[in-house]
C-alpha cells in the first residue's frame, strides 16, 4: 500500500464521509462520529450507543483501518484522542468459524504501532497476529486472520501491541471489539456490546501522560467509559433476555461488575460458551477479560458498579504523590443505567446447553515449566525492563528476564499439552496473557474447565494452567496484561514448532 501524507491521515482521523462497501467481500470504510459519544451539559445520561459492526460477507470481512488522532466528545467535554477509523471504540467485527479477516492498517500517529486480535486463535506469523510487526508514523500494513472452522464462538477485541508503545495507545482511545459468531446461538430479546475504558485528560482535552509512579503501579484513568460515554442509560421490557458482551479496555483497571435488581447468568468467560449459564451476582474481569452476561430483565431501574478491586500496591506509595489516586480506587463507579418499563416482553424459549468443554485434566503432559513475574529494586539483570520511580530504580521481569524480542523464552512442540505454574512474588496482582492459545485454569477434579486467555495472579499468590498447542506454529508472547508493566519488561516470547 502506498503511504498517505500527514494531512491526508489527520483528515482521516478527524472527519469521515460515511460508510462505503466495495465488491462482494465488502471493504469497509468507517466514518468519524463526532461529538455523538456523550452530550448534554454533564455529559451524561445520554442513550447508550454502540460501536458500529462490521459484518463478514462470504466467509470473509476486508476492511480498512486508520489510527489516527480524532476530537469527540467525553463526559462533556472536548477531547482529543486516538481512535481507530475517527470512533471510540472503534467499529466492532463480526465474524464465524472458517472466516478470514483482512485488514488493511494505516497509521496516522507520531509513533510505531500494530494490530493485535485479542484472544483469537489464529496464527501468530507473518502478516497474522504477529506482535514482532512495527507500523512506522505514515505507513500501512495488510494483516490477514485466518479462522479456523472450529473457532470458539465469543466476545474478543483488537488494540494495538508495538511494545513500549501499548499502555499509552491504548489509553488514548485505539481498542475495539470482535465477536465470534455461535452458530448455535442463544435466544435472547436483544444483544449488547459494552466495551468498558478509562482515561485522563487535562483541561485542553488532551491525555495526561502517566508519571514514573504511575507506570509502576498501572495507570487507572480518572473518567470510566461504556462505549466512549459517561454514564449512559439503556432502556429494556419487563421479562427481556438481553446478552451483554462486556469487555475490559482498560490498560490496569480491575472491574467488579454488580448489577442491582436484575437477575445475571454468567455465559462465558473470555473463550468459549460454559455448558451451563451461572447464576452470579458479580463478576470480576482482569484488563483484557471479557464475559458475556444474560441480563434477565426486571421492572424499575438499576446501576452497573464498577466496585473497587484490591489489587495490591508498592509500599511507600500510601504516603506518596499517588495516595489521593489510590484512595480514589476506594470509590464505586456508575457505568450505565438500565431503566426496565413498559409492555412486558415475549417469552423466549429456555437457554439450551453450550457444548462440551475440552478438559485437559485428564490428558498427558509433555512438559511442567514455571513462570515468576517479579517487581523488584533494579539489578544488573533489570537493566533493560526497569523504570525510575521516586527515590529507586524498578524492574518487571519474568524469571528475571526482562523483555527481549531477540530472545526466545520458551519453544514448545506443537499437538503437546503443557502444565505451567505460575507464581508472582510482587505485591500487585498481575494478569497474565497468553497470545493465540487459550489457558484452562485448574481447580478442583469436579465441575466444569475454565478456560481464559487472561489469567490473574493474586499478590504473593500462584496459579496453576494447562496449555494446549495444538497445530498452529509459531513465535509469539506472553506478559502482564497491566499494560504498562508489559511496556516496563514484563513480557516473554514462545516458539511452537
Amino acid at each position: 500500500m502506498s503511504h498517505l501524507t500527514r494531512r491526508q491521515l489527520l483528515a482521516l482521523g478527524l472527519a469521515g464521509a460515511g460508510t462505503a462497501a466495495v465488491g462482494g467481500t465488502g471493504l469497509w470504510w468507517t466514518a468519524c462520529r463526532g461529538d455523538t459519544t456523550s452530550g448534554g451539559p454533564s455529559g451524561a445520561g445520554n442513550d447508550l450507543l454502540e460501536p458500529e459492526v462490521l459484518n463478514s460477507r462470504d466467509g470473509v470481512l476486508e476492511m480498512a483501518l486508520v489510527a489516527a488522532p480524532a476530537r469527540i466528545r467525553i463526559g462533556g467535554q472536548e477531547a482529543n484522542v486516538h481512535a481507530f477509523n475517527g470512533t471510540l471504540p472503534g467499529p466492532t467485527m463480526r465474524l464465524r468459524g472458517g472466516d478470514t479477516l483482512r485488514v488493511s492498517m494505516t497509521n496516522g500517529l507520531d509513533a510505531p504501532t500494530n494490530l493485535h486480535v485479542h484472544g483469537l486463535h489464529v496464527s501468530p506469523e507473518g502478516n497474522g497476529d504477529n506482535p514482532f510487526v512495527s507500523i512506522d508514523p505514515g505507513g500501512s500494513f495488510d494483516y490477514e486472520f485466518a479462522l479456523p472452522d472450529d473457532h470458539p464462538p465469543g466476545t474478543f477485541w483488537y488494540h494495538p501491541h508495538r511494545h513500549g508503545h501499548v499502555a499509552n495507545q491504548l489509553a488514548a482511545g485505539l481498542y475495539g471489539a470482535l465477536i465470534i459468531e455461535s452458530p448455535d446461538p442463544v435466544p435472547v430479546s436483544r444483544e449488547r456490546t459494552l466495551v468498558v475504558s478509562d482515561i485522563t485528560l487535562d483541561s485542553a482535552g488532551n491525555p495526561v501522560a502517566a508519571s514514573s509512579p504511575e507506570q509502576m503501579l498501572g495507570r487507572e484513568g480518572q473518567t470510566v467509559m461504556v462505549n466512549g460515554q459517561v454514564r449512559p442509560r439503556a432502556t429494556a421490557a419487563p421479562g427481556a433476555r438481553e446478552q451483554w458482551r462486556i469487555v475490559n479496555a482498560c490498560p490496569s483497571r480491575y472491574l467488579r461488575l454488580t448489577l442491582d435488581g436484575q437477575t445475571l447468568c454468567l455465559l462465558s468467560r473470555d473463550t468459549g460458551r460454559l455448558p451451563r449459564p451461572v447464576d452470579v451476582t458479580e463478576v470480576t474481569l482482569a484488563p483484557g477479560n471479557r464475559v458475556e452476561l444474560l441480563v434477565g430483565a426486571r421492572r424499575g431501574t438499576s446501576t452497573l458498579l464498577a466496585t473497587p478491586v484490591d489489587r495490591g500496591t508498592m509500599p511507600g506509595m500510601m504516603t506518596g504523590p499517588l495516595a489521593g489516586a489510590l484512595t480514589a480506587r476506594d470509590e464505586p463507579i456508575e457505568l450505565l443505567t438500565l431503566e426496565v418499563t413498559g409492555a412486558p416482553a415475549e417469552e423466549l424459549d429456555p437457554v439450551p446447553a453450550g457444548p462440551a468443554l475440552r478438559d485437559l485434566r485428564t490428558e498427558p503432559v509433555a512438559d511442567r515449566r514455571t513462570l515468576e513475574f517479579a517487581m523488584g529494586m533494579g539489578g544488573a539483570r533489570g537493566m533493560r525492563g526497569r523504570t525510575r520511580g521516586p527515590g529507586s530504580m524498578m524492574s518487571f521481569t519474568i524469571n528475571d528476564q526482562p523483555f527481549d524480542a531477540d530472545r526466545t523464552d520458551i519453544t514448545v512442540r506443537a499437538g503437546t499439552v503443557e502444565e505451567w505454574t505460575l507464581i508472582n512474588t510482587s505485591p500487585m496482582d498481575h494478569p497474565m496473557h497468553l497470545h493465540v492459545w487459550p489457558m484452562q485454569v485448574l481447580g478442583d477434579e469436579g465441575g466444569s474447565p475454565t478456560w481464559q486467555d487472561v489469567v490473574n495472579i493474586p499478590a504473593f499468590g500462584r496459579v496453576t494452567v494447562r496449555v494446549a498447542f495444538g497445530d498452529i506454529v509459531g513465535r509469539t508472547v506472553y506478559h502482564c496484561h497491566i499494560l504498562d508493566h508489559e511496556d516496563l519488561g514484563m513480557m516473554g516470547t514462545i516458539l511452537a514448532r
